[in-house]
């Protein structure tokens, strides 16, 4: 009997007290697991927000200064301001100076998710990354009468775009700019190779020939220039009394020189502008008795925006918008 009573037990506590006591650690477990992905999901959200604030317009710059080496760290709106007054004329328009204080931030951002310096985001150098004036440097290359004035338009124009920035696929673009395109920009995989931009495509821009910076006219010698090309390629050679030894073979999809032959030689548009000193690749050339004479339209690589082409599209009424979107293909401008 007492055997009977002891199966009866034990068939109780299997199928009525043993499936309570798993259901409730089951419920722990599951608890705990709910606890475990919302800390994962409040910790992804810091993470966001610690991504977001290093993206701020309040962030913080490590500027090289290339002339000391040394680094400095700088506000990024006081170095939007500082990067616009050195690289546009105070005396463009409104709209014009608002979209290089769009371009430059831009350009900033992204030096800065892809740093080229190892200890700093961005270098003054125009030629590695963007012009930089201290305000007392740039204002003592003002007029007197002009410093105040320039000044405060250029602090107006970046605080009317504060944080503003070009995207293309929710990343800040690559916001390549130049002087003057001589009408016509250019693709970077024609300057610098690799693959193009779907952002940075070829566009068309009037009223670039009022300014002063769409044509100039380069001559040499045929002895300067046989010089000049012989300080790269030292077996270079040139019979000038054929049309055809000093011949463009190709041009870009803008119609710049893509490949000009000198001799023995076959050179890319880029390296001669290089070499010769010219101010953009967009050139043409006739020779002389004894000269050869480069006439060159635009200043500047070509690529993105265009100064010269801001301002003028300024001038017609343009807003800042109009001229990113007419520079820049298919991208948004967003806050930070």
């Amino acid at each position: 009997m007492k055997k009977f009573l002891y199966y009866i037990l034990i068939f109780i506590i299997i199928i009525f007290i043993l499936p309570t006591i798993l259901t409730k650690k089951q419920r722990k477990i599951g608890t705990d697991v709910q606890e475990a992905v919302k800390s994962q999901e409040v910790s992804k959200t810091q993470d966001e927000e610690k991504q977001e604030i290093d993206l701020s317009s309040d962030k913080k710059i490590r500027l090289l200064h290339t002339a000391t080496n040394e680094v400095e760290e700088v506000d990024l709106e006081q170095y939007i301001c500082n990067v616009v007054s050195s690289e546009m004329p105070a005396s463009y328009e409104t709209e014009a100076l608002k979209a290089q204080a769009v371009v430059a931030r831009t350009y900033t951002l992204y030096k800065v998710k892809h740093p080229k310096h190892d200890n700093a985001d961005i270098c003054d150098s125009s030629t590695c990354c963007q012009a930089w004036l201290s305000k007392e440097d740039r204002m003592s290359k003002w007029e007197e009468t002009e410093r105040e004035k320039n000044w405060a338009k250029i602090e107006k124009c970046v605080a009317d775009t504060k944080g503003k920035i070009i995207t293309y696929n929710n990343e800040p673009i690559n916001a390549f700019f130049h002087s003057n395109s001589g009408g016509t920009t250019e693709t970077p995989n024609e300057v610098w190779g690799g693959e193009n931009l779907p952002y940075l495509q070829v566009v068309q821009t009037s009223g670039e020939d009022g300014y002063k910076q769409f044509s100039s006219e380069v001559s040499f010698t045929f002895d300067e220039l046989i010089t000049k090309l012989k300080e790269k390629y030292g077996d270079i050679s040139i019979d000038f009394s054929k049309n055809d030894d000093i011949k463009t073979l190709d041009y870009t999809q803008s119609g710049r020189v893509k490949t000009i032959k000198f001799g023995n030689h076959e050179l890319s548009g880029v390296e001669t502008r290089t070499i010769l000193g010219l101010k953009s690749t967009n050139f043409e050339f006739y020779k002389n008795d004894n000269s050869i004479t480069f006439i060159v339209k635009g200043y500047g690589h070509g690529v993105g925006m265009s100064q010269t082409g801001a301002d003028s599209m300024a001038k017609d009424g343009s807003t800042f918008e109009d001229i990113i979107h007419h520079f820049y293909s298919n991208v948004e401008i967003k806050n930070l």
